[in-house]
């Protein structure tokens, strides 16, 4: 199995390679070079299993030889043995034909979690076998960061550093972040919003020097890794819902487009796949991309879903990768005009993208009507990311099942569950003591110099005076 770049001018690397890579050189994101597929029976044997094994089944073919079997399921069960729920991603119905995936019963309570916690597991043991240290940079809109910090916390080959946009997060996710002790992890609260957090890990990817010096590492969702982990999540809950017999429609809320990437690749798989819907809130730039064929940024406005308040979405290259044929030269030449504000798709890759992708928004006081009305109709208790599935999900019902993803739990925002629902949202028993812990984050500029002398510093890396 061999990986190449969105931008088509970057080595060719093995699983093992892209997954320690991270963010190719040319600045690209790495793909697989063929995407392996499942057959109709083959998707029919996942019925009844467990989680994991679905897990290893869906996974294996993208993996190539980087893991044995036995190695890789054993990551597969370490990687999911801290959930919260049997059943790790369990169904929830909501009214007919309309269902609620939960991916929340991980160790921070959001969807992050799946793929985090995988993560964590294949750089032990792929750094163990190598005898490396690396340094992980990541930039979060606020659960990134503490599924990361969850993930590699303790670890002696990996040194974490999560940037989040300061004041930008919900208590919660800020607490996650910075209430862990273990002195290999590093909070930095960043002026500024998502969008520059993740513009200076880019640049931080690009400065080769400094990348090979701190031996970089990328666990955003510019790693192939994390999108591989979210398909099994897709074929998991469409198989229990009558796949591959019947077709199964989605809504995923997203900000970087790499929860429902995974889902355009669970469906080139061979997953049957109805509708793929994106929901965004009043940051819609990826709703206005579809609706118009320019991807333009308009500013961030932060929100009560402070995880979608993004405008750069970093997967969408990975789609138009493929709606431009798999021309690299294409994808870097509508990235280099997004450096300007933004670019305009050609009408044939605009095609693609809508045979593949519809899209929904809803705003902050239609998140707030949502959560209302589903807790007063279902019991359900809804995170304002949730709720805007969920709004946009209901505007695009149709024959096929439609499954919403829950993408973290409501007590990770309890303000705005409580203005809208009246309902408290408390943390799980294992979280009670949250508010108790004494946190420890470091207040940055948004300046690549000072962040990159900071990372010199703390690794050890910086040289004498």
């Amino acid at each position: 199995m061999r990986y190449i770049s969105t931008r088509g001018d970057a080595p060719v690397l093995s699983f093992e390679d892209a997954m320690l890579t991270g963010l190719a050189r040319d600045g690209g994101l790495y793909v697989p070079e063929t995407v392996p597929t499942m057959s109709k029976a083959e998707i029919a044997a996942l019925a009844g299993l467990s989680y994991e094994e679905i897990a290893f089944r869906v996974m294996r073919p993208f993996v190539g030889d980087t893991f044995t079997d036995e190695e890789f399921k054993e990551i597969i069960a370490k990687a999911y043995a801290g959930f919260g729920h049997d059943a790790r991603a369990p169904l929830v119905q909501l009214g007919p034909n309309h269902f609620l995936l939960e991916l929340f019963h991980g160790p921070t309570l959001a969807f992050k979690d799946f793929a985090m916690q995988l993560i964590g597991q294949l750089f032990q043991v792929a750094l163990s076998r190598r005898g490396e240290k690396v340094t992980i940079v990541g930039a979060t809109s606020g659960d990134t960061g503490s599924a990361a910090i969850e993930a590699f916390k303790g670890l002696d080959a990996v040194d974490v550093f999560i940037l989040f946009p300061h004041g930008r997060v919900s208590e919660v996710q800020r607490r996650q972040m910075t209430t862990p002790s273990e002195s290999n992890v590093h909070a930095l609260a960043m002026d500024g919003d998502f969008d520059d957090c993740q513009a200076r890990l880019k640049d931080m990817f690009n400065d080769f020097d400094f990348r090979d010096g701190v031996k970089l590492a990328g666990v955003n969702s510019i790693n192939w890794a994390r999108v591989l982990a979210q398909v099994v999540y897709y074929f998991s809950s469409a198989v229990s819902l009558g796949a591959p017999d019947r077709k199964i429609s989605f809504t995923v809320p997203t900000g970087n487009f790499g929860d429902i990437f995974a889902g355009y690749i669970a469906k080139k798989m061979g997953l049957p796949i109805d509708q793929l819907v994106i929901a965004t809130n009043q940051n819609d730039i990826l709703h206005r991309t579809m609706e118009t064929g320019a991807y333009t940024k308009a500013g961030v406005t932060p929100s009560i879903s402070p995880s979608m308040d993004i405008q750069v979405s970093s997967n969408f290259e990975r789609a138009l990768f493929d709606a431009y044929g798999r021309d690299g030269k294409a994808v870097a030449g509508q990235m280099d005009d997004l450096k300007d504000g933004g670019f305009s798709i050609s009408q044939g890759a605009m095609e693609f993208l809508k045979e593949q992708f519809t899209s929904g928004r809803a705003s902050e006081d239609e998140t707030m009507a949502q959560i209302k009305a589903s807790f007063a109709t279902t019991g359900e208790v809804l995170c304002p990311h949730s709720a805007i599935g969920v709004k946009v999900a209901n505007e695009h019902l149709g024959n096929s099942p439609m499954v919403t993803l829950a993408t973290a739990h409501p007590a990770k925002f309890p303000a705005a569950v409580k203005d809208a629902c009246g309902e408290d949202a408390p943390l799980p028993p294992r979280m009670a003591d949250l508010f108790d812990r004494d946190e420890r984050v470091t207040r940055v500029a948004n300046d690549l110099e000072a962040l990159k002398s900071l990372i010199l510093e703390r690794t050890g890396k910086a040289t004498p005076a």
